[in-house]
């Protein structure tokens, strides 16, 4: 039982007791006291076997470290914030063990940062760290290095890791994560958020292309392959090459009820075992030195708060020996908890909090909870061994500061890490279909189109230079290598003749057409879908293959995709279709295959589907019936005939994630109305409408599809963006999303404007005063600014409100990743 005392729990509720001591395997409580998670019986788990092993004078040591440590020093090891957050002063004065960076944060918050950049960052963190503790414990940090050192500008970008699963080949893994292990070592950085072992189960799941597969045995052996590389093994282990690794997400994210980001698992015991349990049984075999909790629930119960999983069977039955790492403010979803407030997942077995934002909060109220007795000193002592028995391992105690280590500064993206993510393209091409036209001929004038040909953001996917990856251009990728420009290279060197036309059109007509489309980048839950059709640019895909067709233009067609889809009419449309993947920043690996220098060698580690709503589908299950199954691919050395595929009436209206309104239309599922005291709620219906009594608010179509509303002062009015049930954007929230609303101001406001969303609103006239008139502008709010209200169940998504007179031309209102330091407007 842990050690929670009702007396100085304070805000933290009867419901999240019930539930701590239910997770710790305490208590059973009763069907009013909330979820309850499935008894846990850890002699059912894996017995895994560390080759590393604990050394008895390392633990001596730890051990004499730990007598001598202030509380406050041992707290300051267990939080991890996050650099737009903290500065040097701040690690030294709270005596901060690790710091990370995350998707989309550079030094000085430059995303073109240099190594030297970066080099620089890290030894001036690691000079204040061992300024704050009398015992010269060392500073790590970590970054989320996925497919690549992704975050770093001109950094080698592999395959993501659902291309790499089609690969079949885990000694190439071993390679990729030896080499990103050279590149994280170059920047003086410690330690690599990866590898992702979660079994992909329903691709409706936004992170799906972080998945390997949806066959454990590939994730088991690529775990193993993964954390080998990054890390090193026997001599090499954590030696100057290598990094830490982390095993995430800890348990069954992948296995959510509808594909959900951070959603509910309602796995059985066994099947958490048999399917998501054996990447980190063969980490753990292979040294992994940490593991990430995983925000999902199972059977209600969060992750984080979860003691017999985390405590029980990872650390116990497991044999896991290092430290467990939380996600990012994870541990802020917990009832009873806050974002600086949650001794139930540090007693469940959290030893390092993800605390980006609200780190100082959590140092002070951890050094009160362990002096009340609700954190026990033990535990404390147990996180804190486990996080310097990787820093010993790691040998940063014995190494100089990251500025003087043999690898700081060393180039990255070097020809020879190119090398081995091109060779990772071509492997991970599947062939879907192939009637003759492959492979072509490089001496032929060959047409490449579709906005995925010359886009190297677009092949990249999320998690790369920035964490959705949305707002990079060719520009923000150094010594990279699009498609177009890959194929363009070899074409030429052959004496053909490449031509580029995004939209298919050209003065002179090719021998063949290469068009290179799909889905643009996403990470987390701004991917999930409500199925598994391609939504974007869906009929601009297939009108050019038929367009191109119809000329009698041999067409191939190249998706780039984070999960299986369905496309069978691009698929009957096209002469061949090749399942890219997310191939990184290697195009020319494409041209490779396409043209004949390589065969076609991969095959799917994820079944396809044959309809936009057949999902869950995965191997071995009862009536399995997908368009193409688990292991397929063609080649040119075993060439097969594909038939006329069923094609389906696909009448889902889907946009981007989370848009709301743009191009003059609403997206997914949401509506406009307009209100004031006398009419509080009129739908606006995509014409001219205009508030009963006073008038006090008149919307109406603008001819460019912006949104012209008019606030005439006479009564307080508001413009509201909502669904006919309420909406949950509490992920949203905690992931640092921003409201974003692109506007023109026609006429400046003359009273006070409120931005909303839910019941919660910010001042924003000065903005909009300070905007220049006659363009359009984008006002972004950080949605933690609305978060005083549950956002699992907010009825609005934005409001803008005022009293007094306003006239603004409303072009576009989603939600974007955070920009700047986030703050919120002031009062």
């Amino acid at each position: 039982m842990s050690a929670l005392r009702i007396a100085p729990l304070g805000a933290v509720s009867a419901l999240a007791l019930v539930m701590a001591m239910a997770c710790s395997g305490a208590v059973a409580a009763t069907p009013a006291a909330g979820p309850v998670a499935p008894v846990v019986h850890p002699q059912k788990w894996p017995d895994s076997h560390s080759p590393i092993g604990l050394d008895a004078k390392t633990e001596a040591k730890i051990t004499a470290l730990l007598k001598r440590m202030s509380l406050e020093e041992k707290v300051g090891q267990v939080i991890q914030p996050e650099i737009r957050n903290i500065t040097p002063e701040e690690v030294t004065k709270y005596h901060i063990g690790t710091i990370e960076n995350g998707g989309g944060s550079w030094p000085g918050q430059n995303k073109h940062a240099t190594v030297a950049d970066w080099v620089k960052a890290s030894d001036t963190y690691y000079q204040a760290a061992l300024k704050g503790n009398a015992e010269g414990i060392p500073l790590i940090w970590a970054s989320d290095a996925v497919h690549g050192h992704n975050n770093v500008f001109g950094a080698t970008l592999f395959p993501h890791n659902i291309a790499l699963g089609a690969a079949h080949d885990p000694e190439l893994i071993k390679r990729i994560g030896a080499a990103t292990a050279e590149e994280v070592r170059s920047t003086g950085l410690d330690w690599a958020f990866a590898p992702t072992i979660a079994v992909a189960r329903d691709d409706r799941w936004g992170r799906t292309y972080e998945s390997y597969s949806e066959d454990p045995k590939i994730v088991a052996e690529y775990a193993a392959a993964m954390v080998e590389g990054l890390q090193g093994t026997g001599n090499a282990f954590l030696d100057k090459d290598h990094v830490i690794a982390t095993a995430k997400h800890f348990l069954g994210d992948g296995s959510t009820d509808g594909g959900r980001d951070q959603g509910d698992s309602l796995a059985s015991e066994d099947e958490l075992i048999r399917l998501h349990a054996q990447g980190y049984a063969s980490a753990i075999d292979a040294g992994v030195q940490s593991v990430m909790a995983s925000y999902n629930s199972w059977h209600g119960i969060k992750m984080h708060a979860n003691k017999a999983l985390l405590t029980d069977v990872l650390k116990g039955r497991m044999g896991f020996d290092g430290m467990i790492m939380g996600d990012w403010n994870a541990h802020g979803q917990i009832p009873g908890c806050t974002n600086g407030d949650c001794p139930i997942s540090f007693n469940a077995g959290l030893d390092i909090f993800n605390a980006p934002t609200d780190w100082k909060a959590l140092d002070a109220n951890m050094i009160r909870e362990v002096k009340d007795g609700t954190i026990p000193m033990s535990r404390l002592d147990d996180a804190v061994r486990r996080i310097l028995r990787v820093k010993f391992r790691a040998h940063v105690f014995d190494e100089p500061s990251p500025a003087n280590r043999p690898d700081a500064g060393k180039p990255i993206g070097t020809p020879a890490h190119r090398a081995i993510a091109r060779q990772a393209v071509a492997e991970s091409l599947v062939l879907l279909k192939n009637d003759g036209v492959l492979p072509l001929k490089p001496s032929a004038t060959i047409l490449i189109a579709g906005d995925g040909a010359d886009n190297i953001a677009m092949q990249s996917g999320g998690w790369t230079s920035s964490w959705q990856g949305t707002d990079n251009t060719n520009a923000d990728f150094p010594g990279a290598t699009s498609i177009y420009q890959g194929l363009k290279a070899q074409i030429e060197a052959a004496g053909g003749q490449a031509l580029y036309s995004p939209d298919g059109t050209t003065p002179t007509k090719p021998d063949a057409a290469i068009i290179v489309f799909g889905e643009t980048p996403y990470a987390e839950f701004m991917g999930d879908q409500p199925d598994v059709a391609l939504h974007h640019d869906n009929a601009d895909s297939l009108a050019l293959i038929k367009k191109l067709k119809a000329e009698g233009v041999p067409v191939v067609a190249v998706m780039l995709s984070g999960r299986p889809l369905y496309v069978n009419p691009q698929i009957n449309a096209a002469d061949a279709f090749v399942a890219a993947w997310l191939p990184g920043s290697e195009g020319e690996g494409v041209a490779d295959v396409l043209l004949g220098h390589k065969d076609f060698t991969g095959r799917l580690a994820f079944s396809w589907p044959k309809r936009p709503d057949q999902t869950p589908l995965n191997v071995g299950d009862a009536n399995y019936d997908p368009q193409f199954a688990y292991g397929y691919g063609l080649s040119y050395a075993a060439p097969a005939q594909t038939p006329q595929l069923p094609e389906v009436a696909d009448t889902t209206k889907y946009g981007e994630k989370n848009v709301y309104f743009t191009k003059g239309d609403v997206w997914n599922g949401y509506k406009i109305s307009i209100g004031d005291a006398n009419a509080p709620h009129m739908d606006y219906v995509g014409t001219r409408t205009t508030l009963y009594g006073h008038a006090s608010l008149t919307v109406e179509p603008q001819a460019d599809g912006a949104l012209h509303a008019v606030w005439n002062g006479k009564s307080q009015a508001w413009l509201d963006v909502g669904a006919d049930k309420p909406s949950d954007i509490a992920r949203e929230a905690n992931g640092a999303m921003m409201l974003a609303v692109t506007l023109r101001i026609n006429a400046a406001p003359s009273d006070a404007v409120q931005l909303g969303v839910g019941s919660a609103s910010v001042p924003i006239s000065a903005e909009l005063k300070a905007l220049p008139g006659g363009s359009y502008q984008q006002v972004v709010v950080p949605l933690s600014c609305f978060s005083a209200q549950d956002l699992s169940k907010t009825p609005t998504v934005a409001r803008l409100e005022t009293a007094g007179t306003l006239d603004v031309s409303i072009s576009d209102v989603r939600l974007v990743e955070v920009r700047g330091n986030g703050a919120c407007p002031a009062n």
